[in-house]
């Protein structure tokens, strides 16, 4: 079978002894196996002696069937028969799973278009149960990774784009925009990006070039708003006026840009990567609000507290 026809699931999405509507692969010695069969169902016991192994990341789904999970997923979120926590926690696996496809993707534009029912499915889970929000926000801190971080300041800045007034038509163009602000990272040198420890100056010159890779890769797609663009191209500039590409500075930059700067700042600091100890939530917007100041817009750092406060009450 083409391992390309398949893309990866999180055992976390499937609730113990529920039916799957699916077929499930699992992949041994670089080939798929059919390990169950839709109509079928898992157990608690298995569920967790595959994640004691695996964390359940070599389990697959037919591309062919991904509308199939995505249905079953949708299911649950509206199912009676668990809770909020746990629905956030399918809801961000399931996506987590999908946005991995979407990276790999070397189609760019069929990866974009895929991804809005992404951002649709959060809107209408953060709709439904406005008290779970928290619960979304703090399931972020996994291994750092550019789709786990791209979902993660995502949901980061929907919460933000929340407590600030965003239309509903605004926070789905904020969520595109963030889960492809790290989009130009495909172009830059694989051992830069997997780098343990800090770069040097020419690896850093490269790699402070991918917000203009990612506009070259947006500007391909005739349907990618001048929003979704900006948060590319202008995440890494500085409120103050001395970041980069461009040394704009305070309104000039776009509000989905100046989001995108602290929610990717806040998840950077407090996930765990190869070469740093992750910070607390309440040390990493200490350290954005006292020592690093000057990059970000004061009222929108401010507004950020509101969302720290929902992850500390999840």
């Amino acid at each position: 079978m083409d391992l390309n026809q398949f893309f990866r699931i999180r055992l976390s999405t499937i609730r113990p002894e529920k039916q799957t509507s699916f077929d499930i692969y699992v992949l041994v010695d670089n080939r798929m196996v059919l390990y169950r069969r839709a109509g079928e169902s898992l157990f608690l016991e298995k569920i967790e002696a595959l994640h004691a192994k695996d964390n359940g990341n070599s389990f697959f789904v037919k591309i062919a069937d991904r509308d199939i999970y995505r249905t079953w997923v949708k299911e649950e979120i509206n199912s009676d028969l668990i809770d909020n926590k746990q629905k956030a926690n399918i809801l961000r696996e399931s996506s987590l799973a999908i946005m991995e496809d979407l990276f790999e993707n070397p189609d760019v534009n069929k990866a974009l278009d895929d991804s809005k029912p992404i951002i649709s499915d959060f809107l209408t889970f953060m709709d439904q149960a406005p008290e779970s929000v928290g619960y979304l926000l703090s399931l972020s801190g996994h291994d750092f990774y550019t789709y786990n971080h791209s979902l993660d300041v995502s949901i980061y800045s929907l919460g933000l784009g929340k407590v600030l007034g965003f239309t509903a038509a605004q926070l789905e163009e904020l969520g595109l925009g963030c889960l492809f602000h790290d989009i130009g990272k495909r172009s830059v040198a694989l051992e830069i990006l997997c780098k343990k420890g800090p770069l040097d100056d020419l690896e850093w010159e490269q790699m402070k070039r991918h917000p203009q890779y990612g506009l070259v890769i947006l500007n391909q797609n005739e349907n990618i708003s001048d929003g979704i663009k900006a948060a590319c191209f202008e995440h890494h500039e500085s409120w103050a006026g001395n970041g980069y590409p461009q040394q704009i500075a305070g309104n000039d930059i776009h509000p989905f840009a100046r989001i995108v700067a602290i929610c990717d700042t806040y998840d950077a600091m407090t996930t765990q990567r190869s070469y740093n100890v992750p910070l607390k939530p309440t040390e990493a917007l200490t350290m954005m609000k006292e020592k690093l100041a000057g990059r970000y817009d004061p009222e929108m750092l401010k507004a950020m507290y509101s969302v720290l406060f929902k992850i500390q009450a999840a």
